[in-house]
């Protein structure tokens, strides 16, 4: 389907446009979409950690410095990253763009890109899509699926997450399939809150949500030039406690995360890596993103093969603290929980470990039996269809 969305859907908003004074819509001609969010308040943001970060990230870096938005506008099929000066002044023209359609001041509308690398945005295509689009922005569940499906590029699903706490409400929509691994990967991220809370904290508690969500995601080990995160509040719930508001956050942003790994280029399972009775949560941390990033256990949940070596290997290689001797680890699906190593002692059936390797989600669990933290990570198997997807990602 080509032009802007009507889609019709009986169903309550399931994620940005739960939140009042919110409105969103969005197009997708071809590779080529353009989405608009219009919502105004305190907001903060988690850039990429990749130094050959793209144009928008370096404009946006210096921007949310005021901490405070109107609007966002996103395109999706040019990254509009390793584009140099001309690339910066087109990051602030799509800003300028929005900014005119939207009657809103163009230093305070958040930009983002997605798509090819190395790529001239086309800014009369960006124009003339904002002009459509800008007249038919709207508040309900149209809107937000049309801005979702709109920033989508290798993506097979929209992304929404919504959060309801008594007194205020969470909710985000994010893209993200392919290019992802600790530290954010191809993702795009856009949550709002009805809360009312000042930007220092604001941007505390999204430090702290993308470190346990959206850094613990790894499909494929590589980190994006053009990852970002914004979240905007309005306050018109008022004041809100602020753990509360980071717990929600948290779990926002985690089920953003945890549907960019079941979305993964390629993909036929989820893998979810839990890591228990860590010395440290940075350790646990260190250790569960390895795992799930590792190429070798990857292709072994893909081909259902209980080589947990595999699993064990890879958190010894991670720089945490581990003792194999004490280790134990057990695999699982919804219905069956095997385990493979009981404090270093080997199992000698691996049969049920295989049946837990069928299904669409796998659950693969560490105790290090060394102290008292915890951390999971989040990600997916790797197949023939990766490798065909990006060997013709340009083509």
């Amino acid at each position: 389907m080509s032009g802007p969305w009507l889609v019709r859907r009986m169903h309550k908003m399931q994620s940005i446009c739960a939140i009042e004074g919110v409105k969103a819509a969005g197009i997708k001609e071809g590779k080529f979409g353009l989405a608009l969010i219009e919502a105004e308040g305190t907001a903060a943001a988690a850039f990429t950690m990749n130094k050959a970060c793209a144009a928008p990230i370096i404009l946006m870096r210096e921007r949310m410095k005021k901490g405070y938005l109107t609007a966002t506008i996103t395109n999706s099929g040019c990254a509009n990253a390793l584009t140099g000066k001309q690339g910066i002044s087109d990051a602030m023209e799509m800003a300028a763009i929005a900014g005119e359609y939207l009657g809103v001041e163009p230093e305070t509308v958040g930009v983002a890109s997605t798509g090819v690398i190395s790529r001239y945005l086309n800014l009369p295509l960006i124009r003339d899509q904002c002009s459509r689009i800008a007249p038919m922005m709207s508040h309900g569940p149209d809107a937000e699926i049309a801005a979702a499906r709109a920033i989508m590029t290798t993506d097979l699903i929209e992304k929404h997450a919504l959060v309801e706490r008594d007194g205020f409400v969470i909710g985000g929509i994010c893209k993200g399939s392919g290019m992802i691994a600790p530290n954010m990967g191809t993702m795009l991220g856009y949550v709002y809150t009805d809360a009312e809370i000042n930007q220092q904290d604001l941007q505390d508690a999204l430090k702290s949500a993308v470190r346990r969500s959206f850094n613990r995601v790894v499909v494929d080990g590589d980190t994006s030039t053009n990852d970002v995160v914004f979240c905007t509040a309005t306050g018109a719930a008022g004041k809100v406690s602020k753990d509360e508001f980071a717990k929600a956050l948290e779990e926002c942003c985690t089920i953003l995360g945890k549907h960019i790994a079941k979305d993964g280029e390629g993909a036929t399972k989820m893998i979810e890596v839990v890591v228990r009775n860590a010395l440290t949560e940075d350790d646990a941390d260190l250790i569960a993103r390895t795992v799930v990033g590792s190429p070798l256990v990857k292709t072994a949940v893909y081909g259902e093969d209980p080589n947990w070596g595999r699993i064990v290997a890879a958190a010894g290689r991670s720089g945490a603290e581990i003792d194999p001797e004490i280790v134990s680890c057990w695999i699982s699906n919804r219905n069956i929980r095997a385990q493979v190593c009981d404090r270093g002692t080997i199992s000698a059936d691996l049969s049920q470990a295989k049946a837990a390797l069928s299904g669409t989600e796998v659950r693969i669990e560490l105790d290090l039996a060394l102290g008292n933290e915890h951390a999971t990570a989040w990600g997916c198997d790797l197949t023939e269809k990766y490798v065909e997807i990006n060997g013709k990602y340009t083509t």
